[in-house]
Parts: structure tokens; sequence; C-alpha cells
């Protein structure tokens, strides 16, 4: 029997690794980073309709109050179980729990599959395999998705796989922060680990349960629910009891806590476009290895990414460069130093400031 499945799409991200294109105002989610289509729709079509693997219904959106338009726009005349309106960003517990007490309400007996509006999964047939191995454990246990490591990647955080619990789904032994080059390397050696893709299935009683560790996300959350204006399908949340809401992740709040978390290793072509070199990795290349879009010239340079957006980006003799060129800003980095980027970001946000 195919389980029903409530889609509960994170879309409060700033994208500040991703600045100058991602800003504020229309932040990375909302770009075409990768296809034709922005990140956000590619996410909302993943989760559509009637699969073999799972029956979709109308997801709940959670997004940045400043975003409310952007999305409507990109959503178009799909259907929606609810937008929710967070008045500024508090990570993702808070938007977790908000999102289980609304299905709960929407359709007790379905199941949350929480999804960051900013990822990209390449094998969309793995996807819903996956789905379909974690849903048979996900009514007693928080399943988050482990993409298997295929190189010793420094960005995301790592998950240790405990105990096999069945059919490819094994207990969480422990969650390891973003290692350096070498614990990466280790990493991938020993095996066991998956990366930390930031997305969890869940029914919403047994995630409501285990807020129970962080009881003052969960109370603050359900009092801005509470408080929260409704406007057709919009919920707007209570802006006094969301600002004093610890801004703490899933992670932190339950699933390093709790005893019934569980892990699904996939190899799902999955990527968290979270940074430039990403961008560069994911992208189509010309026979030197550059990856260019917009208004760009290159002579004999090699294994960079430019991008020009309303600014001409013209490189000669270079390599292995980001440049990203648009109204608001350029930035010239290694592509190893992509990282960086969300500090360049703040340190002219903070210099620009009068």
């Amino acid at each position: 029997m195919r389980p029903c499945i409530i889609p509960a799409i994170l879309s409060g991200g700033a994208g500040a690794r991703l600045w100058p294109l991602s800003t504020d105002a229309n932040p990375k989610q909302f770009h075409a980073l990768s296809g034709s289509d922005s990140l956000f729709e590619q996410t909302v079509r993943r989760v559509f309709g009637e699969t073999d693997a799972a029956i979709f219904a109308p997801p709940i959106i959670l997004a940045n109050a400043a975003h409310a338009e952007l999305v409507e726009e990109r959503l178009g005349g799909a259907a929606l179980s609810a937008l929710v309106l967070e008045p500024e960003g508090r990570n993702t517990a808070a938007p977790a729990l908000i999102a289980a007490a609304l299905a709960a309400d929407i359709a007790p007996d379905a199941l949350v599959l929480l999804l960051p509006a900013d990822h990209l999964i390449a094998d969309h047939r793995a996807f819903l395999s996956v789905l379909t191995r974690a849903a048979a454990f996900a009514r007693e246990h928080i399943v988050a998705f482990g993409v298997t490591p295929n190189r010793p990647a420094t960005g995301y955080g790592y998950i240790k796989s405990g105990a096999p619990l069945g059919d490819g789904v094994f207990a969480i032994q422990s969650f390891r922060e973003k290692p350096d080059a070498a614990l990466a390397q280790l990493y991938l050696d020993e095996g066991g680990y998956s990366w930390n893709s930031g997305m969890f299935l869940y029914h919403p009683h047994v995630l409501l349960q285990e807020f129970a560790a962080s009881a003052e996300i969960r109370d603050g959350a359900l009092d801005a629910l509470v408080a929260a204006r409704r406007e057709g399908r919009r919920v707007v949340l209570g802006a006094e009891a969301f600002a004093r809401i610890p801004s703490v992740s899933l992670d932190v709040a339950v699933m390093e806590r709790t005893r019934l978390g569980a892990v699904a290793p996939c190899e799902i072509g999955w990527t968290d476009i979270g940074a430039w070199d990403e961008v560069w990795r994911v992208s189509e290349k010309d026979a030197r290895g550059n990856a260019a879009r917009g208004d760009v010239v290159a002579l004999d340079s090699s294994d960079c990414l430019l991008l020009g957006e309303g600014v001409a980006v013209c490189v000669a003799g270079v390599r292995d460069l980001i440049v990203v060129a648009t109204p608001e800003a350029v930035i010239v980095v290694p592509r190893e130093r992509a990282q960086e980027v969300r500090a360049l970001r703040d340190h002219y946000l903070n210099r620009a400031r009068p």
C-alpha cells in the first residue's frame, strides 16, 4: 500500500554563499542554477501527484514572508496545502515542527517529507525507491536521507550508520560536523558514513513527541501557529511568538538527542548547491572545463565558473576561478575557497552600510 505523504518544503534560506546572484530579496532557490527551472520549481515537481512509491498530497511551503509573491509566482496554479510565512529566519527546527502540526490536522495518517527547496536530485527513480524504503520505518522513527559520499567533501555534515533496522535503513550512531579534508577522507575510507542531506521523513506525532527535548522551540512554534493570521492558503505566523523561538537546526534540537533517529543511505544524484564550486561541478563545461553563463568571454582560461548577469565577464589566462558579476557586485574567488563567499558578502555589506 502506498503511503500518503505531505511534502513540507523549506524555502527560507538566503543562500549567502551564492552571493551576489543570491540576495536577501531573491535568494538562490528562486534561480535556475541547473536547468531551465528554478531549484524551488524542481523541488515542487519532484513530489507531485501519484507515483509507485507514494501518493503525494499538495505540499506545505514554509518561506520567509518577504518571499510570498516569489513563491506563489513560481507555483503558478499548483495545489497547495498551506503557505506558511515566517516573519524572520529561525533555522529548520521550528519550521519542521510547524509542518508536523499542520500535517496532523490536514491528514492525521500521512507522513511528512521535509525537503529543502534548493537541492538537486538527478535520479528521480532512485529517490522514489529510497522513499519507499524509508516509509516502512517512518511511523516509528524519524528517517534521515543519507547520501552515500563519492568524494571527501568538507562542505557537508556526516551521519554514521549504526545497527541495521532492515531493508537498507539503519539506526543513527552519531552525527558528525563538517570535517576537514583529512577527516573527510577517513570517513570515506572507513565506510558507513553518509552525507547529511537535510531531508527527513516522519510521522507528525513522532516528531512532535520527540520535541519534548527542545520544549522551548516546540512551545514557541506552536504559539506562533496559534497566533497566525490565515489569508486563504497563507498562514502568517505570529511575529511576536516566532521571534522568541531559538534559531536551531532540526539536527541539534531533535536528531542528535532522539533514540528514534534512523538513516536511509542512498545514491540519488543529490547535490546541495550551497556554494559556487558546487554550481561549477554540476554545470555543463566546455573543452577546457569552463562553465559559463550569461555574457562571458574566456581566452586561454580553464576550469573556471564564469557568470555574467547584466554585466559582461571577460577573462584571459586564468584557471580554477569563480567570477560572478551582477549589478549588485563582482566577485573573483579561487574555486577552492568558494566557502568563503559568505564572509566576503558579510564584509561587503557591513562596509557598505552608511
